[in-house]
């Protein structure tokens, strides 16, 4: 079925780019520097509720800028939400964040979600937390480590953009140990082993010091309900635990805690970090848990009156953020499927949908039944999101952040701004209206042609999967020294297309290797952006699924409170409950469209093949 052509149906909402005025915000900043005193952000208009229902369930998402929160019907449907700004520190290849600035970020945004969707703590029954797969150093009495070379204690957080442990991840892909091929045959130093021994290598002080080295999605769980049990999300996708270890244990109907016999204390000896196996693995986790499975008592006193929640709620074991976002869209993928299709149930039909979770960098997430190796691409991970599937995960480690930087860094940039302010909209709103124009102006014979000279790699901040390579770099190729702000919308456009280029990369090659994957399921900022999801539509040749809820990654973080509090038997009953589908992308019908589309994806590939002969040339050129 995999690349099958369906038609479209008359009655589905259909998103285009030509009519449709809907908001497009401005995508999280991934650098910014911001204080989490009591600033809160709002979404009025997902507050709808004049009485509280019977049943609430509290989502909250950590990203890389600001802590959220949401509450959700029994139907999935959004109350209210806010958010706080977190505080980020930058200086070089160095990122990194206070566990107690999120924390009280967190308490912030919860409070005022609950007041917006007129939600008594009382009324929620059970609580979900998901966040970035940053890393979080804490003492014995749960008290900051500094992980920073400045020593400063409340910067305790390598942020998962981090790069400082590139060095670190190639002496550990060098040993080829065996836990490495469950990660695409290599580890990233965006995971949780390099960013260790590089602390240990650099800052032995605080090595020392540590107690519990946790993943921040499992670091809130612990902070809110003080059991330290981990979840299979994070430490299978980021630690090279091994999710399979206990594949007998799903037929326990009864969750419960499970002793953590997955970690390879081979690998951990061998890549130089033999201590963290001390005492049942106790710095990195004696247990871990599927995902919603209920933590320890519920949310402690002290928790509870922080959150202004009640002392018990449940709290269920936690995802990533992206994983989150994937819990929260997955069951929508048989939106696109008309009764006559040859699809069995909706389990076979979720591994045909692929979850690209659109914020800061981009996430593409593919379960299947099967256990499939696929070079470049993490995984296969067994129950890491969705429990009894093997999950593939691929990713582009920066897209929201590098359209900030593309547009901010250009001369243009402020007038544009200027511009757009004065009428009342947003920066993304007015450059994909300016592409309109220029289309007109031009005579172009279809939108995406306005970039004919203009092609983009968007590896800025290294390619993730499927080529696995973090010294990758971005190029730009069509410059002229034009300066002005069409210029600049044409480099953003040629930017999308870019970043969409790589996602069809990831999805053929995740196709190549057994995977089926024939419809895209969009959440997160990005996938507010009616340019970016048409663009990816077209550029892929898939259909794409929007939600009708647009905070999916807090939706599915609330599905955990939902399984934790045992209103649904599983993770999977209670997507099947709270998902919900709402408009449907279809590429472009012209075939010039595709047409020319093949022809760009050729010049992006080949773009990295010219990078790697001038990387050869060089290298020559400066060895002894």
């Amino acid at each position: 079925m995999a690349g099958a052509e369906r038609s479209r149906p008359d009655t589905t909402p259909l998103l285009d780019r030509r009519n449709n005025p809907s908001f497009c915000p401005k995508p999280l900043l991934a650098f910014s520097s911001a204080s989490a005193t009591a600033t809160i952000s709002v979404d009025m208009a997902a507050v709808t509720a004049t009485e509280p229902p019977c049943t609430v369930f509290l989502g909250v998402d950590v990203g890389t800028g600001s802590a959220r929160a949401g509450l959700f019907d029994e139907k999935g449907k959004l109350l209210g939400s806010a958010s706080s700004p977190i505080q980020i520190w930058k200086e070089g290849d160095c990122i990194e964040q206070s566990s107690t600035d999120i924390w009280h970020a967190v308490c912030a945004a919860v409070r005022s979600a609950c007041s917006l969707a007129n939600t008594d703590g009382k009324e929620v029954a059970g609580i979900g937390f998901a966040a970035t797969c940053s890393l979080v150093a804490v003492d014995a009495d749960g008290s900051p480590v500094t992980v920073s070379w400045s020593g400063d204690s409340r910067r305790n957080i390598i942020v998962w953009m981090d790069h400082r442990a590139v060095k670190q991840a190639e002496k550990i892909n060098s040993s080829g140990a065996p836990v490495l091929q469950y990660c695409g045959g290599s580890l990233s130093p965006e995971m949780q082993p390099p960013k260790l021994l590089w602390v240990k290598e650099n800052l032995k002080e605080c090595w020392s010091m540590a107690f519990r080295w946790m993943d921040l999605s499992d670091w809130l769980s612990y902070r809110a309900t003080g059991d330290d049990t981990r979840s299979l999300c994070s430490t299978v996708c980021k630690w090279t635990y091994l999710g399979h270890a206990h594949m007998e244990q799903m037929d326990v109907k009864d969750s419960r805690d499970m002793e953590a016999c997955g970690w390879d204390d081979e690998f951990w000896e061998e890549i130089g970090l033999g201590d963290l196996i001390d005492g049942h693995h106790a710095k990195i986790g004696r247990s871990v848990a599927f995902p919603g499975h209920p933590l320890g008592s519920g949310l402690t006193p002290a928790a509870a009156k922080e959150l202004g929640l009640v002392t018990g709620t449940p709290v269920g074991t936690s995802l990533i953020d992206a994983h989150a976002g994937g819990v929260g869209v997955m069951e929508n993928v048989l939106a696109t499927y008309s009764e006559a299709e040859s699809i069995n149930d909706d389990e076979e039909a979720i591994c045909h949908g692929m979850v690209l979770v659109c914020g800061t960098s981009t996430c593409h997430m593919a379960v299947s039944r099967a256990k499939l190796f696929i070079p470049g691409v993490w995984g296969p991970f067994w129950s890491a999101m969705v429990p009894q599937y093997w999950l593939t995960e691929g990713g582009q480690s920066a897209t929201g952040a590098l359209l900030n930087y593309i547009i901010e860094n250009h001369v243009a940039s402020h007038n544009l701004a200027n511009r757009a302010a004065s009428q009342g909209t947003s920066v993304f709103e007015l450059l994909n209206k300016d592409l309109e124009s220029m289309m007109r102006e031009l005579n172009s014979p279809f939108l995406a042609a306005l970039t004919k000279d203009m092609h983009v790699l968007p590896d800025f901040h290294g390619n993730r999967s499927p080529l696995a390579d973090p010294t990758s770099r971005g190029i730009i190729c069509g410059l002229t020294l034009d300066a002005s702000e069409k210029q600049l919308t044409l480099l953003y456009y040629a930017t999308v297309q870019g970043i969409a280029y790589g996602t069809r990369h990831i999805v053929q090659h995740c196709n190549a290797h057994g995977h089926q994957i024939d419809t895209l399921l969009a959440c997160g900022g990005l996938a507010k952006n009616p340019l970016y999801i048409q663009e990816h539509a077209d550029i892929t040749g898939y259909p794409i699924i929007l939600p009708r809820e647009s905070e999916s990654v807090l939706l599915g973080a609330a599905i955990l409170g939902a399984v934790a509090a045992k209103k649904y038997p599983s993770l999977h009953d209670a997507m099947k409950a709270l998902n919900a589908a709402g408009q449907v992308v279809y590429p472009s019908p012209n075939p010039k469209v595709k047409k020319y589309h093949d022809a760009k994806y050729n010049v992006f590939r080949d773009l990295y093949e010219k990078q790697l002969c001038y990387r050869s040339i060089i290298a020559e050129s400066l060895a002894v």
